[in-house]
């Protein structure tokens, strides 16, 4: 895998995570890894099976208080949708007891931004589908297994292809976000 220092990226992503006194913006890039996974609605179950790739942004230097900051980007995201709830049936703001059929396509891309306490960033970490295939285990690669992360923040947008579709677009996403707005629905 390539790595390269990204000071860019990691002064993006200090700055969208909630405050943390920072020593050092400097970040190594992990990535594109590619990956797989079910996709939960707002109901539970999954409503989509994802592909996509994920692209890590990690901080090589603790923040002052000991902590470390990521940014996990899914890019080139693809889903095929489960039939049952739609993704955004069960919110408060969302349609309730909505509905998608199953075998509708779309695309998708988001971010968590994680804050990791308790490891030490691994300057000889390398990364593939196996070491980094999910958000956990690229944590414990590059930081150590005595981490623990908490996602801070996130949003992911979703578009819908096909016909017979009521709503064609989907965000998911933490408040600091924007929150979740919008559905991928055939009822």
């Amino acid at each position: 895998m390539k790595r390269w220092l990204s000071l860019a990226t990691a002064v993006f992503a200090l700055a969208a995570t909630p405050a943390v006194a920072t020593a050092s913006q400097e970040s190594v890039h992990f990535g594109p890894i590619d990956s797989f996974s079910g996709d939960s609605g707002t109901c539970g179950p999954d409503w989509a099976n994802d592909t996509y790739k994920r692209v890590f942004d990690a901080s090589t230097s603790p923040n002052l208080d000991g902590t470390y900051n990521v940014t996990e980007s899914f890019i080139s995201g693809r889903f095929v949708t489960l039939a049952g709830p739609s993704p955004d049936a069960c919110d408060p703001t969302g349609t309730p007891g909505s509905t998608i059929g199953a075998g509708v396509t779309g695309s998708f891309n988001g971010n968590f931004l994680i804050v990791v306490t308790g490891g030490t960033f691994n300057p000889n970490a390398s990364c593939d589908p196996t070491s980094c295939g999910t958000t956990a285990d690229f944590i414990a690669t590059v930081y150590g297994v005595t981490e623990t992360p908490n996602v801070t923040s996130f949003g992911f947008t979703y578009h819908a292809n096909g016909p017979g579709l009521i709503q064609r677009e989907w965000r998911n996403a933490s408040a600091d976000q924007g929150g979740n707005g919008g559905d991928i629905r055939s009822t």
